[in-house]
């Protein structure tokens, strides 16, 4: 019987090293690449053939929600679970929204990990035990079209990027030299974001960042 292949993307070695151990610990579970960040969780997506995804929210240069949405754009059979530090349930619709497969707190025991890494990878959805009752009610409101869309589910991929670099504290040059992109277009895309948004200075999009779930407030610098 085949392993189940897995991709870890984690920005914390340490917490990388733990999960690997915990899951290739229960013998048929084998973690084939990590990542450090979104951005490279994306290209090791692109690179490798895995079964199932395990991607932080909280991550430098790119966001685990952002590359979860950028992989299924890119392959659409990818099997992706979101895990989190935070029990907060906005995660989890945005996560739904993007259309992966799981969404688990770091809390989590080793034995509901693994479960649901099998789950996934047999073609199942698994969800902490904690947003099951309020996945109903989201899938119920959704259902009726009830549900008001963010301001940032406006915002494209690249703009996602391009703030979420800015609110990073990159300047314009820094953030275009990260995308490969002219400085010209970065200073677009911040416009634009700034449009959809209804902000008018970075401290506000680090705030929106922030707030949103894009950033963790502990990688920031004292704002204004």
């Amino acid at each position: 019987m085949k392993p189940i292949k897995v991709l870890l993307a984690d920005d914390h070695l340490i917490v990388r090293e733990g999960l690997r151990l915990l899951l290739e610990s229960e013998g048929d579970i084998q973690v084939l690449c990590e990542a450090g960040n979104g951005r490279k969780a994306v290209e090791m997506a692109a690179q490798n053939e895995v079964d199932v995804i395990l991607i932080d929210i909280a991550m430098p240069q790119m966001n685990g929600l952002e590359a979860a949405r950028q992989i299924l754009q890119a392959h659409p059979e990818s099997r992706i679970m979101i895990l989190s530090a935070h029990d907060d349930t906005a995660y989890m619709e945005k996560a739904i929204e993007i259309g992966v497969a799981g969404f688990l707190i770091k809390q989590t025991s080793a034995s509901i990990l693994a479960k649901a890494v099998r789950a996934i990878a047999q073609g199942k959805t698994f969800f902490s035990p904690s947003f099951v009752r309020h996945l109903t009610h989201y899938e119920k409101v959704k259902g009726n079209a009830t549900l008001q869309k963010r301001a940032g589910s406006q915002l494209t991929s690249r703009e996602s990027e391009v703030l979420q670099l800015i609110a990073e504290g990159m300047a314009n040059k820094q953030t275009a030299g990260e995308l490969g992109i002219s400085i010209k277009t970065v200073e677009k895309h911040r416009q634009t974001v700034m449009d959809k948004l209804n902000l008018h200075d970075t401290a506000g999009l680090t705030r929106y960042a922030i707030a949103s779930g894009i950033i963790e407030s502990c990688v920031q610098k004292t704002i204004g």
